[in-house]
């Protein structure tokens, strides 16, 4: 079954390259997602499968039926794009201006739609079901995963799996890790109330900036002297709105940041210490403070005992891809949700670019090694007819 398979896929690699080609120029931002939505829905219209549309919010859930009773493995993959102006001078560069597949969705999708394609011509050779999750909306909290979680995706669903190319990593290799993978992700914006007045008069006001200032410094500690050495925690101010006439003291600033935590443990002692820090500030200056805390994706948990059973099938049948464990990745991920409710694996695809500079997800020159999506499809794809046989 996985040399059949591995063959069926090496034939279509050309077919998954196209679809991710036409998906990179014509990309679509999160919870904005029509075209794309409407383009998966299509593919599978002349296909032997259920598909289901308007899955939570543009959500597309595919059942791929054996007809015999077995196990059910569910498979995800993301569609959305991001917010940014592509630089990379592709011949197949995004068409809509401000907005660009820089994290590698397209090709998430195109190496799915292939892979399911085959799955549902060889289904007479396992058992149970497949689920296909063409999720929405990653990027963007609350994410495209809780709205079809809730909207029933895994029901009689046994386990969860999902690949992420990375650019970062080797082309060719397959990586994974157990336990906690990828950090859980936080939000908060803080504004400081003070008291204006002039520059040259600074007794008769009560600095804003001065205040929020300290904050900025403060909170640094959160990190360095409130989490266990051993414990992965990132806090990030990447908004001081404190913009004025320079002899003027302003009545308020605003702050944004960004929290990581890979426990979702670790991110809750960030969130006490933040409200701590906000208070101590207060009482400290005099001023008042508005704390606008949103927490948004958990951390990403990688049952163990399914993630060694998966790597050994990988290592066992993938001949001519290396599978090797990697570190915790920083990024968050909405796959979270998924292994808050079932036994889940997610791991990464190598795709740094062969030629020129590589550049990480989430940049204007963000770009992958296209080899990546066959070795995608055949990873989840070797993994599904193994559990399912």
């Amino acid at each position: 079954m996985n040399r059949k398979l591995e063959k069926q896929l090496e034939l279509r690699e050309e077919k998954m390259i196209e679809i991710r080609r036409y998906l990179h120029e014509n990309p679509e931002l999160s919870f904005q997602e029509e075209k794309t939505a409407q383009y998966i829905a299509d593919f599978y219209q002349d296909k032997d499968v259920k598909v289901e549309t308007n899955v939570g919010e543009r959500g597309i859930k595919v059942t791929i039926d054996s007809g015999k009773p077995g196990k059910t493995i569910a498979i995800r993959a993301d569609f959305d794009a991001l917010p940014i102006e592509e630089q990379t001078g592709l011949p197949f560069a995004s068409k809509n201006p401000g907005v660009m597949h820089a994290c590698g969705h397209d090709a998430h999708t195109a190496y799915m739609l292939v892979l399911a394609e085959t799955l549902a011509e060889m289904k007479e050779s396992f058992t149970g079901k497949v689920i296909v999750i063409h999720q929405p909306a990653e990027e963007v909290p609350p994410g495209g995963a809780k709205g079809m979680i809730e909207d029933g995706v895994l029901e009689g669903v046994d386990h969860v799996m999902g690949v992420h190319v990375m650019s970062t990593m080797a082309t060719g290799k397959i990586y994974y890790r157990p336990g906690f993978v990828q950090t859980g992700r936080a939000f908060f914006k803080l504004k400081v109330n003070g008291k204006g007045g002039h520059g040259s008069s600074p007794h008769m006001a009560n600095d804003a900036i001065v205040a929020a200032s300290d904050f900025v410094m403060a909170v640094q500690t959160v990190v360095a002297r409130r989490l266990n050495p051993f414990e992965t925690g990132v806090v990030t101010i990447g908004s001081f709105d404190g913009k004025g006439q320079f002899n003027v003291i302003k009545d308020s600033v605003t702050l944004e940041g960004d929290v990581r935590g890979l426990t979702d443990e670790t991110k809750a002692t960030i969130e006490k210490e933040i409200k701590r820090l906000t208070h101590g500030l207060e009482e400290m200056y005099g001023v008042t403070c508005e704390l606008e805390y949103n927490d948004d994706y958990p951390a990403l948990y990688n049952n163990p005992a399914f993630t060694e059973y998966a790597v050994d099938i990988l290592k066992n049948n993938l001949e001519d891809i290396p599978v090797e464990i990697c570190e915790a990745q920083p990024p968050s991920e909405d796959f979270a949700y998924y292994a808050k409710e079932k036994p889940s694996l997610f791991i990464y695809a190598g795709a740094a670019p062969e030629d020129g500079e590589i550049y990480p997800h989430h940049h204007p020159k963000f770009t992958i090694s296209e080899k990546s999506l066959l070795i995608s499809a055949k990873a989840v794809g070797t993994l599904v007819l193994e559990y399912l046989s």
